[in-house]
């Protein structure tokens, strides 16, 4: 039991999205956006920090019982309004966020070109 603790984060919110809902955890070093179990989750965005303010979104994966509901794109929105309201900008290392990232106008204030 101690184990399963000290693995999960030290900081966990819900966010209702308009399909899913939507949970980050969140630590100094990283953290992911989920849906479902957090040891076991059907769809997520992991993210490593690079300082206080550089977020460095390493994967995203969503289970196939749930490919084709643009919940990829739900969590990529999710790191965006998270990032913009910490002043954090996104270097997209994973292929699948880079692509939802540079192919929005509206995601220009917070991406890093890679």
């Amino acid at each position: 039991m101690s184990q399963q603790k000290e693995a999960f984060p030290t900081f966990a919110k819900t966010i209702n999205s308009n399909t899913m809902n939507i949970q980050h955890n969140h630590t100094e070093r990283g953290g992911s956006f989920y849906i479902g179990d957090p040891f076991s989750p059907t769809a997520q965005l992991v993210y490593r920090m690079a300082g206080e303010h550089k977020m460095i979104i390493d994967h995203t994966e969503v289970a196939e019982i749930h490919k084709g509901e643009g919940i990829g794109k739900q969590l990529v929105a999710e790191a965006v309004h998270y990032a913009r309201q910490h002043g954090i900008k996104i270097l997209p290392l994973c292929s699948f966020a880079r692509s939802v990232l540079k192919h929005s106008k509206e995601y220009e204030d917070v991406l890093i070109a890679a």
